[in-house]
């Protein structure tokens, strides 16, 4: 439908698909805030690189399009724990080849779980400059090496893999099942490692093709593609667009115009004020995605004077989240209490939102000796992101909100890539940020952005640098129980910890909503925010 011109310069990084872009060519145009950083799954943590490595990687499980229920992919069937849970057996897929012409087998599960693993494994590295070095494996698996929930992977013949826990792990196939553990192929990693950020080689239904550094990353259809013939409510079927482009454009008005212009075919980043313009052009149409997500202010809690919680409570008791939310939300989102959206199981319906009350803020700060206020900085982001549109605008407001209670903010930003880098080890004073779930279970928030292992001196996930003994102990019993009714208890008492200690002032959950062209049929938005586009069509002109 769309072909379309680049704009902006950058280095042009080219991978072995492609094809040429001929008139009959169908093109799906995704416009976004940000470029990518990086294209090994494995070592990226940003939802601008793992949307585009989604198209090129399969996992051994998915998700359910639309939902986290986990359904097979490079697997055959969802595996049940054996033994306790301490084993799980997979029965891989026949005939499957990655982009380079390899075959897909159980060696190759091996390998990238090894590499991913194991820290003296010569293929544990890469992801260039700005690497999370493997974050997401110690995130979901408790660390490498022996701090591994997974003892070891075997191949037990060329379609069977099986995996040894050293205890049971409630989420583990719901971990597997996420967008960082999608399997690359050994002989890419084999030839270079290293650069494997910057070309890389899955089995999923879209080929990278090339990337122009900080303008757009393209991917072509994989015609040998094994889910072509799946059914599509597993996640199959297609692909059906020849070509996916996916276009950086920082400003949402910006982004807005290209889409009604036609030089998108879809956008995200959407505000609240642009739903209503798009809602009202019939060449448009808005589909909005399950809030599976929060953003928050992260106070650094190894900083003076965030180290008393008597301080992170009196700022989020000065700062009017109600207006906020109001304010740049509008509709698609409310006020956020726990550290976890509603959406994920265990929620804690009891916790009621800190109350705005300066009066009371200005208390605790006298409490805590700083009756004559302090200086600061906050740091938001420069992007938007589906829990965050406009940081800066709330970067603002809170400004606001804090001068009136003493607390001079003075704001600060950096560009994306530098801003995850320089927040993951500790920079900042406070900063905002936000997470979009990536499997629906209360591990994924609670343990990944609080739990003390997150709070590494780079590449945190856990950006409050909050570290409590009993919180950890909460989190790895809830961690390592398969049993639902204990996981509902622990996770309740781990929230209402979180609300007392306060490490974030959590800020709302959204309802992200995205705009379309109108031709676009067969997208189904995933909660976290990592949909396969295989299943997208483009009704061209005139058919």
């Amino acid at each position: 439908m769309l072909g379309v011109a680049g704009c902006g310069g950058g280095e042009t990084i080219g991978g072995q698909g492609g094809g040429g872009e001929g008139g009959d060519e169908s093109i799906f145009t995704w416009g976004r805030g940000a470029d990518t950083v990086g294209l090994d799954p494995i070592n990226v943590t940003d939802g601008e690189s793992l949307i585009v490595t989604r198209q090129i990687f399969d996992g051994l499980l998915d998700f359910e399009p639309g939902t986290t229920d986990v359904v097979p992919a490079l697997a055959t069937a969802v595996p049940e724990p054996e033994e306790d849970g301490l084993v799980y057996m997979f029965e891989l897929r026949e005939g499957v080849t990655f982009h380079d012409g390899e075959p897909f087998n159980a060696e190759a599960v091996v390998f990238n779980f090894d590499r991913w693993r194991e820290e003296e494994n010569e293929f544990h590295v890469g992801g260039g400059s700005q690497t999370s070095s493997f974050s997401y494996y110690t995130s979901q698996f408790g660390g490498f090496d022996g701090e591994s929930v997974i003892e070891s992977v075997e191949a037990v013949d060329e379609l069977t893999v099986r995996f040894n826990l050293t205890s049971p792990l409630g989420p583990f196939l719901r971990n597997i099942a996420m967008s960082p553990f999608g399997i690359a192929s050994p002989a890419a990693l084999e030839e270079d490692a290293e650069g494997f950020w910057q070309n890389p080689v899955g089995t999923g239904p879209f080929q990278f093709d090339s990337w122009d550094r900080g303008n757009e990353v393209r991917v072509t259809a994989y015609e040998d593609w094994w889910g072509g013939d799946v059914d599509e409510g597993e996640g199959g079927a297609g692909p059906f667009v020849d070509r996916i482009v996916f276009r950086s454009i920082p400003d949402n008005a910006a982004r807005v115009a290209a889409l009604a212009g036609g030089q998108l075919t879809a956008a995200d980043g959407l505000t609240p004020d642009d739903v209503p313009t798009i809602e009202e052009d019939d060449a448009l149409q808005v589909i909005t995605r399950p809030p599976l997500n929060i953003g928050y202010l992260a106070f650094n809690t190894t900083k003076e004077p965030f180290d008393q919680v008597e301080v992170r409570r009196a700022i989020t008791q000065a700062i009017n989240m109600e207006r906020i939310v109001e304010s740049f939300f509008g509709d698609t989102a409310e006020v956020a209490t726990n550290a976890m959206p509603p959406t994920v199981p265990f929620f804690r319906e009891e916790t009621e939102p800190y109350p705005y009350d300066p009066d009371e803020a200005r208390s605790l700060l006298e409490e805590a000796g700083l009756g004559d206020g302090f200086s600061a900085q906050l740091w938001y982001m420069p992007i938007p992101r589906p829990y965050m549109p406009n940081a800066r605008g709330v970067a603002q407001a809170m400004q606001n909100d804090l001068e009136e209670v003493g607390i001079n903010v003075e704001l600060v930003t950096r560009e994306w890539g530098t801003y995850l880098e320089e927040t993951g080890r500790g920079e900042h004073d406070m900063c905002i940020l936000g997470w979009t779930g990536d499997n629906g279970d209360p591990d994924n928030f609670l343990n990944v952005l609080l739990s003390s292992r997150s709070a590494t001196e780079e590449n945190a996930q856990n950006v409050a640098y909050f570290q409590n003994e009993e919180l950890d102990e909460l989190l790895d019993q809830a961690l390592e129980t398969i049993d639902e009714d204990e996981r509902r208890e622990l996770y309740g008492q781990a929230q209402e910890l979180i609300y007392e200690e306060a490490p974030w002032a959590p800020i709302e959950y959204a309802e992200p909503p995205l705009g379309f062209q109108a031709s676009v049929s067969g997208y189904e938005p995933s909660p976290t925010g990592g949909e396969g586009f295989n299943s997208i069509e483009i009704e061209q002109e005139g058919a």
